[in-house]
């Protein structure tokens, strides 16, 4: 059904994902956790900084990390001074870029999750001696379970649906970075529309049972909740 280059294409995408995902949760709890806490001047320009790629053009910002990781850019100058060569037209270049791209679908969900949290637990932990370290590995996430679910579909979803940022700092390199929104293009710019039909009926299908899921468990999470307050 699925040619060879397709195949790769699917695997490519699915360990770029799995990757970034995993990636996003590591590095976005701790920001979303400060997010929901903080009260400093900070929070509101960084919040919109790690929103910024809701309203960015893809290619903007693929572009300019393509200058930045390119053998010209910043970056691209130390990696090629550690003989690492550059990050551009890379797999490793890609999963920067898909991070930075998916950032805001991680954070937000786990941000409201922690929200959500209130800050009376957190008090009842504090009086029984914990610090804000254990108040936050003890309490907050578990309480904030719901929200890293959330913040792994989307931000999983999110980095198999890219195309702008991956075709930009990545290009079109059959096995390290053609993923399958790229796949499909190729397919459609030869005219081939069988097999672009198939990868995207594939995307389409993958896309609701995604939304399928998260709306599933919301609405688990929100009866659960119900009960326990009745």
């Amino acid at each position: 059904m699925f040619s060879e280059g397709d195949v790769t294409a699917i695997f490519l995408t699915l360990r770029l994902a799995t990757t970034v995902t995993l990636i996003l949760l590591v590095l976005g709890a701790p920001l979303a956790w400060w997010l929901a806490r903080t009260n400093s001047r900070l929070k509101g320009p960084i919040g919109a900084l790690v929103a910024l790629p809701l309203v960015l053009p893809p290619t903007v910002l693929g572009f300019y990390l393509l200058l930045t990781l390119g053998p010209n850019g910043p970056i691209g100058q130390v990696t090629q001074s550690l003989d690492l060569g550059t990050l551009a037209f890379s797999y490793s270049g890609l999963v920067i870029g898909s991070v930075l791209y998916s950032l805001p679908f991680v954070v937000q969900p786990l941000q409201n999750a922690f929200e959500a949290i209130g800050d009376r637990p957190l008090e009842v932990a504090a009086t029984l001696g914990a610090t804000p370290i254990d108040r936050y590995f003890s309490i907050a996430i578990p309480m904030a379970k719901p929200g890293f679910f959330t913040a792994a579909i989307l931000g999983f979803a999110h980095t198999v649906g890219e195309f702008g940022v991956v075709l930009m700092i990545g290009g079109n390199i059959p096995g390290e970075t053609r993923v399958v929104s790229v796949q499909i293009y190729d397919h459609v710019e030869a005219l081939a529309y069988d097999e672009a039909n198939r990868l995207a009926l594939l995307m389409i299908v993958f896309s609701f049972l995604v939304l399928l899921s998260v709306y599933g468990f919301r609405k688990k999470s929100q009866r659960q909740i119900l009960s326990f307050g009745s």
